[in-house]
């Protein structure tokens, strides 16, 4: 009777089993389970909006106490409000948006052809080994060359028109994109290509429905990267390569300020070109990032 009481005792009955089991579905829910939650208008203008502005302010804050200063030159160092008269004319002028959507529409149109073709190129090289024996190489090498050493030959080759621009381009931007997407494909487990073959997705539609998704992170970073080598190529075209067949762009913006040493002119479109990169940055790539993190439950939904 002692026996089958300490028996009873220490084996846990039927309702314990089930409560156990009951909490640890409900641990896996919550597991499971991406938090939704909007985040109040207040708080996402403190969060994200106020940090920059603050930023800005205090370069701006410091910038006119140099001048004020006199560290230097008055024609060396302009104030802030010589670069925003030359904002002013530019604008009165009719040129301002003229000339940043001369730069953006060659940048992003180099951008998506360099993606026409550092996708497929990817991809070939990252499952074909005698491809990546043979080509692997001289991406790498072609990805650390500096973009401003093909505005040279390029002129040379196609003459001073647009053609040279996207030239310049697609050699700036291709390795980057075909390297990223290389890196993703080398970082998908194994174990995802098999469970792929098994379900019949082998080929290109293995490629479509398994290497792809799975690739994705690593092939954001290539685009990330081909972005900032488009945009760096294409203001090095434009400045070494000026001519007034190829309309004013930032980078001829740029060049012209320092033939006339127009300072003001010269912060004017460093500054121009630094917002057109942050913009891209925050309109394209970042809501991208975003998406993808919160798809793979890295991010809660706000």
């Amino acid at each position: 009777m002692a026996s089958t009481d300490l028996e009873s005792a220490a084996r846990p009955g039927k309702g314990t089993d089930a409560a156990d089991l009951a909490g640890l579905e409900a641990g896996l829910d919550a597991l499971d389970t991406v938090q939704v939650r909007r985040t109040p208008l207040r708080q996402a203008l403190v969060q994200k909006v106020l940090p920059p502005v603050v930023a800005v302010a205090l370069v701006i804050v410091v910038w006119q106490l140099l001048v004020r200063a006199q560290v230097t030159e008055a024609y060396k160092l302009p104030a802030p409000s010589a670069v925003w008269e030359s904002v002013r004319e530019l604008w009165l002028q009719g040129e301002l948006f003229s000339v940043v959507w001369t730069s953006i529409s060659r940048g992003l149109s180099g951008f998506l052809l360099a993606l026409a073709i550092g996708t497929p190129l990817g991809l070939l090289v990252a499952r074909v080994r005698f491809v990546r024996a043979a080509i692997g190489p001289i991406l790498s090498g072609l990805q650390s060359l500096p973009s401003v050493a093909w505005v040279p030959p390029a002129v040379i080759w196609l003459g001073l028109n647009d053609s040279m621009m996207y030239a310049v381009i697609l050699l700036g931007a291709v390795p980057s994109i075909a390297n990223g997407l290389v890196s993703g494909v080398d970082q998908v487990p194994p174990l995802f290509l098999r469970a792929g073959r098994t379900l019949g997705a082998s080929g290109l539609r293995g490629t479509w429905h398994v290497v792809m998704p799975a690739a994705l992170p690593g092939y954001l970073a290539g685009l990330k990267q081909g972005w900032a080598f488009s945009w760096r190529s294409l203001m090095a075209a434009e400045i070494i390569a000026s001519s007034p067949d190829l309309g004013l762009g930032l980078g001829q913006l740029l060049e012209n300020g320092r033939n006339n040493a127009d300072m003001p002119g010269v912060f004017l479109a460093i500054i121009l070109i630094l917002i057109v990169g942050i913009a891209i940055d925050l309109l394209l790539f970042s809501p991208l990032e975003r998406l993808v993190l919160r798809n793979r439950g890295l991010l809660a939904k706000s």
